[in-house]
């Protein structure tokens, strides 16, 4: 018996994978529906993560799909919410997940047992319509995500207690009608604050993003026009990126980024460019910049009552309205702090998944991790992984070979990416995917089908590294990747050819 906590992106496929190895899940979910991140409500609700009206996927659904369940061929490319919304409850229905989930349950607690060590069992303690319910899992699997706690480091801008206008954090972001002819401060430029940004100034007097250490900016459209992600994730450019020395792959790096536009030109050049950032994915931010519609400025130096100081600006800017989009914390107020010890919003985790210090790995944690890249075909392969290893059809290594790399890995991160939160997370998307599909066998052998299937494997290799590859074989197999993969394409063109123009005109 598995405890699934959330019904997210991450608990819909834990959910899906525990069926899949005949394990008995149950899904907990605090709220009355299904989608976690991508269930747009005009409300706020505690503990939940909350979207904007207006979010659109910054990856492209033949990325983002579950690797059994392509999109229909109708969806467009990139997916507004409320499609992305209809894609999960889609796949729920097609593999009736919603008959394991308990709507409007909350998880209290979750403590080893007394008999742990043998067991490896958990005590859940729930509440539903205020009573608590306690429960025994053989195993849990934590799927929470990390968008619901929102990180407001008030104390790192001095001087805002005396400021007069309104200030929030981007989670309390809906529309854009509230900066109706205000002067807008966005603080921070990942990709809520780059969109907040662009919405703001079509309604706003003025809109200034402040930002210390720059961003490489993409579009969604690429090479070619094509969708980013599927030019840029493939096992040749992967093979690429980490096989050439560090310095090299960085000047390659900064090459790309740099052919749609010059950073250093608009103020976004990252301030060190030794580390590797993750790109704000933006359609408009390069023209708003050039029309004028957003100034780009420093880090925050002080704040006044009505205005703003920047680093190395001497002026003062007078402003209305603040938007913090400073990042989220990550916590698991459920669990004891010595089951995931959280410092520097980096917890300890055996590739990401598993806690190193349990004497039996019954305890794991889905989606904790940033790619670059979609993250369901991730999720999907960790939730393929750790039932494995719950059903002990896959082994972990010993625990002090875990703590070692993971220590290894923390030190690799930190020197790659830097320290802040977005970027501790993070790690190199098919590489990845790649190490955990190999541990349950599902990493395909492009050699071997080299020789069987010439044309499969030289797309699989030069082409997308789309979800579908890891079907292909191993635990789980699917009959009808090896076409999804061949189709791939098809399905991305066949929503934007609406219109074929004639041959000729006369």
């Amino acid at each position: 018996r598995v405890a699934v906590v959330g019904a997210g992106v991450s608990g819909l496929t834990a959910t899906k994978c525990c069926l899949d190895e005949g394990l008995e899940p149950t899904c907990f979910e605090q709220s009355q529906d299904i989608g976690g991140l991508w269930r747009y409500t005009e409300h706020i609700e505690a503990g939940r993560p909350s979207l904007y009206a207006s979010v659109i996927s910054n990856t492209s659904k033949e990325m983002s799909a579950f690797s059994d369940f392509p999109y229909p061929e109708d969806f467009p490319v990139f997916l507004p919410n409320a499609r992305f919304l209809d894609y999960l409850r889609r796949y729920a229905e097609f593999f009736g997940l919603r008959e394991h989930i308990k709507f409007g349950t909350t998880v209290v607690s979750i403590r080893k047992r007394p008999d742990f060590a043998t067991t490896g069992q958990w005590d859940v303690v729930t509440e539903a319509d205020g009573k608590q319910i306690s429960h025994v899992f053989d195993a849990v699997m934590v799927c929470i995500g990390n968008h619901s706690e929102p990180s407001l480091p008030l104390h790192c801008f001095p001087g805002i207690k005396k400021f007069q206008g309104q200030y929030f954090h981007s989670r309390q972001y809906k529309h854009p009608d509230i900066f109706q002819g205000k002067r807008v401060l966005v603080v921070g430029m990942g990709n809520s604050g780059v969109d907040i940004a662009v919405e703001a100034s079509r309604v706003a007097a003025k809109v200034i993003i402040s930002t210390g250490r720059g961003s490489w900016v993409l579009s969604r459209v690429f090479d070619h026009g094509y969708p980013w992600d599927m030019v840029f994730n493939t096992r040749f450019q992967s093979l690429i990126r980490n096989s050439l020395p560090g310095p090299l792959s960085r000047i390659l790096i900064n090459y790309t980024v740099n052919q749609r536009f010059n950073h250093e030109n608009y103020g976004l050049q990252p301030e060190k460019s030794c580390l590797v950032r993750e790109p704000v994915l933006n359609d408009d931010l390069p023209s708003y910049i050039l029309t004028g519609r957003i100034t780009i400025k420093p880090g925050v130096k002080e704040f006044k009552d009505n205005s703003v100081v920047f680093h190395n600006c001497p002026e003062e800017e007078p402003i209305d309205i603040i938007v913090f989009c400073t990042g989220y914390k990550v916590s698991f107020p459920f669990l004891e702090e010595a089951l995931i010890k959280v410092e520097n919003k980096q917890a300890s985790l055996y590739k990401y998944v598993f806690p190193t210090h349990l004497q039996r790995p019954t305890l794991a944690v889905i989606g904790l991790i940033r790619t670059l890249g979609a993250m369901m075909p991730v999720t999907e392969l960790q939730a393929r992984w750790v039932t494995r290893v719950f059903k002990g059809l896959c082994q972990l290594p010993p625990q002090s070979v875990m703590e070692k790399e993971v220590n290894e890995e923390k030190k690799h991160r930190v020197r790659r990416f830097g320290l802040s939160f977005d970027e501790v997370l993070k790690t190199e998307c098919v590489v990845y995917m790649d190490k955990i599909a190999s541990f349950i066998g599902a990493k395909p052998n492009v050699l071997g089908l080299l020789c069987r299937d010439p044309q499969l494997a030289l797309t699989i290799f030069f082409g997308p590294c789309t979800p579908y590859q890891y079907r292909l074989e191993g635990p789980g197999c699917w009959d009808g990747a090896r076409q999804a993969i061949l189709t791939q394409w098809d399905r991305t063109l066949k929503p934007t050819r609406t219109r074929v123009p004639t041959s000729s005109y006369s």
